[in-house]
């Protein structure tokens, strides 16, 4: 099968498996199939699928991601010893696992098509991660706290594993207690990451987007929490922060330029 055709048997199978959406016409063109077949992936239900499935859904990601390219943490430099700052997608980076800014359901983004990072990292990852994820939550019983992370493996992403943790949701004024939360959220991943044996960890810029934190203190908070960790912690040698927007990317230079 190439491209087309993968994509084309893989929005047939989602669509089947749901009879309210039996009169949705496949679009001819590429982009809208692609549009088309992530809203799928985002509604899909938290359920198993069949081998026949997952076998081209792995195929046609594993690709899609090849061709946005791959970046590998070997060929960054640190802006200081053991830390990284890199701007673009966190779900085209080879490391030991990247972060995920969840909500506390911990099952993706359901919007479809949204730009939110939980969003792309269960899209590219495949309907494996949401159906992992529903499974430790299941185990679990209770929603995840805010400021606690969970491991699963990467599936079709370049990472070998992702840590899902949820960050503070800021509604209003900016409080001690969302202070606390951003910087236990950091610091619960690298324990986890530590506890794993994993060497490498991207994170992202938790609770920034979405749940409102302003970001030159998530920054700060960021860097402290991470830097704080690595003083105690050598089993952990390298950390990414990730950006997507030139604004964040300056924000961290020149705090790490200090």
């Amino acid at each position: 099968m190439n491209q087309t055709e993968r994509r084309l048997f893989l929005i047939k199978e989602m669509l089947s498996e749901q009879p309210q959406y039996q009169s949705i016409k496949i679009p001819k063109g590429e982009a809208g199939q692609k549009s088309l077949l992530r809203a799928l992936f985002n509604m899909r239900m938290p359920l198993p699928a069949r081998d026949a499935f997952l076998e081209i859904q792995d195929a046609y990601l594993k690709e899609e991601t090849k061709r946005k390219g791959i970046t590998e943490l070997t060929n960054l430099q640190p802006i200081r010893q053991g830390l990284y700052l890199w701007r673009g997608d966190i779900t085209t980076l080879r490391c030991d696992a990247i972060v995920n800014a969840a909500n506390s359901q911990m099952l993706g983004c359901f919007c479809p098509n949204h730009g939110c990072i939980d969003n792309a990292i269960h899209t590219f990852a495949g309907v494996q991660l949401r159906f992992a994820c529903a499974e430790l939550m299941k185990q679990q019983g209770y929603e995840e706290p805010t400021g606690r992370a969970k491991i699963t493996p990467a599936y079709n992403l370049p990472s070998r594993f992702v840590l899902h943790t949820v960050g503070p949701i800021v509604a209003g004024p900016l409080t001690e207690t969302h202070c606390r939360q951003l910087s236990d959220c950091y610091r619960s991943c690298l324990e986890l990451a530590a506890d794993n044996g994993l060497k490498s960890v991207a994170f992202c810029c938790i609770s920034t987007g979405e749940f409102h934190f302003p970001p030159k203190k998530a920054a700060e908070i960021a860097v402290e929490t991470v830097t704080a960790f690595l003083q105690t912690d050598s089993s952990i040698e390298k950390v990414i922060f990730n950006v997507f927007k030139q604004e964040d990317y300056d924000i961290y230079q020149k705090l790490l330029d200090l």
